[in-house]
């Protein structure tokens, strides 16, 4: 046996601790080395770069961020100076921090260790941002902090037209929208329906979700809607909003919204989504949708709520996820009693199946596999009479798939929008 007199634990050490904060500091570090103090450099070498960060478990951005995090609450600013300039231009690109990605940091961080570590944390940070800004392609401006939303909620507003619309708009994260993309909820839920896929997509989207008229925040007008009206709704929204022609995606109710727009204003719909939807109803169930109506108006929400669950998730989510359920149902029996009926009457009457194929909008059409409301067929239906629309299944899901399977959703969203 011969002896291999690499010091292996040293030199994968030292290719992790280059690779995360850069040759050049790393041998800067070296050359700095004494007899003082060389041992110390082999030890953490060894130690805390290849037994610690040698370890797979955990991505190295999510090792970035929490040394970020550590020092910050320590007070160790000058580590702290170290890891923000070695996460923003040190290493490789897929382990590098964007500045919005060190700016979330030190917010998550200030909850835990205190606006005192935050403050100096920012300062720190914007220091070497104006150091170094160019070569990453980020410019410090002033912002009025009033100005400023929370990026998962986006800024809240009204239309000014009535009925008044609440909409929420999330600027695209990247400051450079590729477009702009409206959710349209179901009958009986809200916009925070779309949370999860619109702070997803408001990574490069400009991204607006919106109560329907009788719902949500919503002016709710006591009167029987029809499916042309809601599509008036969306398309003073947009008009409003100047952001048209848009990628329209809508559940349930809001794919009939964006059915109906799509045709009446081809001009503001660039791309459709139709998830858990139909185009039409059998006269049969035309009638139940009359029989919902005179049972709200007679005795509320409520008496129809458990039924509606029922409908909108499948059993084995109903009792895995039974919290998630009670939030929507919450969210069902609260809604305005006239702009439940209103809303019921729209959809119950919804009735595109022989325009649709003056569709000019890319199409794509979501249905859940277990979808007792719109059941399989009727997306078939939609998805033969749009020219060129796309058909896609997902597995396990029932009405409200984008709460029962939202990564399936999302993954099939983005497909369509990246094709």
């Amino acid at each position: 046996m011969t002896f291999d007199a690499t010091n292996h634990d040293f030199e994968r050490g030292l290719k992790n601790r280059r690779e995360i904060l850069g040759d050049a500091w790393v041998d800067r570090s070296l050359e700095r080395a004494t007899n003082f103090n060389a041992e110390f450099q082999e030890l953490i070498t060894r130690f805390a770069w290849n037994e610690i960060w040698g370890r797979p478990g955990l991505e190295k951005k999510t090792r970035r961020a929490m040394v970020l995090a550590i020092t910050m609450a320590l007070g160790r600013w000058e580590e702290f100076e170290l890891h923000v300039r070695a996460g923003l231009v040190g290493g490789t690109p897929e382990t590098r921090l964007t500045p919005d990605e060190l700016k979330e940091i030190i917010i998550q961080t200030a909850i835990y260790a205190g606006v005192p570590a935050a403050n100096t944390g920012f300062t720190h940070a914007q220091a070497i941002l104006k150091e170094i800004g160019e070569e990453i392609g980020y410019t410090l401006t002033p912002l009025n902090p009033a100005d400023t939303c929370h990026p998962g909620i986006g800024h809240e507003h009204v239309t000014q037209s009535k009925p008044a619309l609440h909409y929420t708009r999330r600027p695209a994260r990247n400051g450079q929208p590729r477009q702009t993309v409206i959710l349209s909820h179901a009958l009986g839920c809200d916009l925070t329906m779309w949370d999860r896929l619109a702070n997803v997509l408001a990574a490069e989207y400009d991204v607006v979700c919106y109560d329907h008229r009788g719902h949500g925040s919503s002016d709710a007008p006591a009167s029987l809607y029809t499916m042309e009206a809601l599509a008036d709704d969306a398309a003073r929204l947009i008009g409003e909003l100047g952001c048209g022609p848009v990628i329209w995606i809508g559940l349930s109710m809001g794919g009939m919204v964006g059915q109906e727009l799509a045709i009446r204003r081809p001009e503001l719909v660039s791309k459709l989504v139709i998830a858990n939807s139909t185009s039409a109803y059998p006269d049969a169930v035309r009638d139940v949708w009359q029989q919902r109506i005179a049972t709200v108006k007679a005795q509320g929400i409520e008496v129809i709520a458990d039924a509606v669950m029922e409908r909108y998730f499948h059993a084995g989510f109903r009792a895995e996820r039974a919290a998630t359920v009670a939030s929507y149902r919450r969210r069902l029996v609260t809604t305005d009693a006239e702009g439940y009926i209103g809303c019921c009457n729209a959809v119950g009457t919804v009735n595109t199946t022989d325009r649709l194929p003056q569709v000019k909008a890319a199409t794509l059409v979501i249905a859940g596999e277990l979808d007792q409301g719109a059941p399989v067929s009727m997306s078939e239906t939609m998805a033969n009479q749009i020219p060129g629309a796309k058909l896609v299944v997902l597995k396990d899901a029932s009405h409200l798939a984008v709460a029962e399977q939202p990564q399936a959703f999302t993954d099939a969203v983005q497909a369509f929008l990246n094709a």
